[in-house]
């Protein structure tokens, strides 16, 4: 049985390492350099934009099974004085698929349906930014540009021949890639301008983040908190130290 343990914990080893080698391979293969993303997870009014961006641009497609939406509403500070959710304001402005609170956010598009518009069935968005990472997710949703012979009329620098339509392009505009420079020039301006769209997407992009690793917040005050601990401890080891061997030197 020990024997079997062993072999099982090398196993899981081995997988690991295999995947971050290939994640490693991802990484360094990749031909568009990558934007860096500013959001910032610790923002809950960006994270509340987000939300509300994924739900009516995201949502129809994309699910998010591993997020609850009270869960999430707590955790992005849709509550009230008592720290309690709202739950009307969830229901009303972020749940438009079911009339549970307690729900996983689910999309509202049927799997074979997906496969049957797309090609493929929309991924899970929970854990995106993890595998991609949130530059990767940040440039992409910023690289589409017009392409007549894809299905959808559109394509992407950093996504080649991509299945997804670009679902915030009346938001951002036409852009057009030169095939000399690779370089994309807006061509027919959005709703929005090119900041407000780069807004747009660093809350979408921070909204996922979140949804990635929703303890992330919680890890980081207390990280703090286990610093400050550390540091008060060290002065009072140090004098402690000092008080020993005061006698030995």
């Amino acid at each position: 049985m020990l024997v079997l343990k062993m072999m099982k914990r090398i196993l899981g080893l081995l997988i690991i390492c295999m995947v971050m080698a290939c994640q490693s391979v991802y990484a360094n293969t990749e031909a568009v350099k990558l934007q860096k993303s500013p959001n910032q997870v610790c923002d809950k009014a960006s994270l509340q934009r987000g939300a509300r961006l994924y739900v009516n641009y995201c949502q129809s497609c994309h699910a998010m099974r591993y997020v609850r939406y009270k869960t999430m509403a707590h955790d992005i500070g849709i509550v009230d004085e008592e720290d309690k959710v709202l739950e009307d304001v969830v229901k009303t402005n972020l749940n438009f698929i079911s009339d549970n609170i307690f729900d996983s956010m689910n999309n509202g598009m049927l799997p074979k349906d997906g496969q049957k518009w797309f090609g493929i069935t929309p991924p899970d968005l929970t854990l995106e930014t993890r595998v991609r990472g949130t530059d990767w997710v940040y440039t992409y949703l910023k690289s589409f540009y017009v392409d007549p012979t894809k299905p959808w009329g559109v394509n992407n620098t950093v996504f080649p021949s991509v299945a997804m339509p670009h679902v915030l392009g009346e938001l951002q505009g036409e852009y057009v890639l030169d095939p000399k420079t690779h370089q994309l020039t807006l061509v027919k301006p959005g709703k929005l301008s090119v900041e407000e769209y780069n807004q747009v997407v660093t809350d979408l992009v921070n909204f996922l983040d979140y949804s990635a690793e929703p303890i992330k917040l919680k890890r980081q005050k207390m990280g703090i908190g286990v610093m400050i601990f550390l540091v008060i401890f060290l002065v009072f080891a140090y004098l402690l130290k000092r008080e020993y061997w005061k006698d030995v030197h």
